[in-house]
């Protein structure tokens, strides 16, 4: 079973979280998968990601370049993880069609967002009755705090 973080963006975009949490994944010596809503966002996601310099510059790639299966990060809006990740980030709402190929996985949603907010306590739910180990981390000034730690249901 995946462990679960769900987090709740209230100071920056997913574009502007996402690299600290990449980096920290290439860190751990584990690949990520990050799925998004559209080829616009594939574009977006990548174009924000090859202009990351700090904390480190993170390689990646979309899944329809070339040797996909060999990106540390890959970054999609449907599919599995060819790249062999063992860590998924889940963005704009999407939802994987399993989690089970994956160590960990990060929901990132928009606490601006009334529908995304909405849509994240419905995946929570969701995932606990599934029996999966829930985080939730809220972003602050100084960063990430985990506000709450949800067991697997049952």
């Amino acid at each position: 079973m995946a462990a679960i973080g769900f987090y709740h963006l209230t100071r920056t975009t997913a574009e502007q979280a996402l690299p600290r949490l990449l980096g920290r994944t290439l860190d751990l010596g584990e690949r990520a998968l990050v799925l998004v809503r559209g080829a616009d966002r594939v574009a977006a996601i990548d174009e924000a990601l090859w202009q990351v310099l700090t904390p480190v510059w993170l390689p990646h790639g979309t899944v329809q370049a070339a040797h996909a299966a060999l990106q540390p990060i890959l970054i999609a809006q449907e599919g599995g993880a060819v790249n062999k990740a063992r860590f998924l980030f889940l963005l704009d709402g999407v939802q994987a069609a399993s989690l089970d190929p994956f160590a960990r996985v990060f929901d990132l949603f928009d606490g601006g967002d009334a529908a995304a907010m909405e849509a994240a306590r419905g995946r929570w739910t969701q995932c606990k009755e599934q029996g999966h180990t829930l985080a939730y981390w809220r972003q602050e000034a100084r960063g990430w705090v985990e506000a709450t730690r949800g067991a697997a249901a049952g």
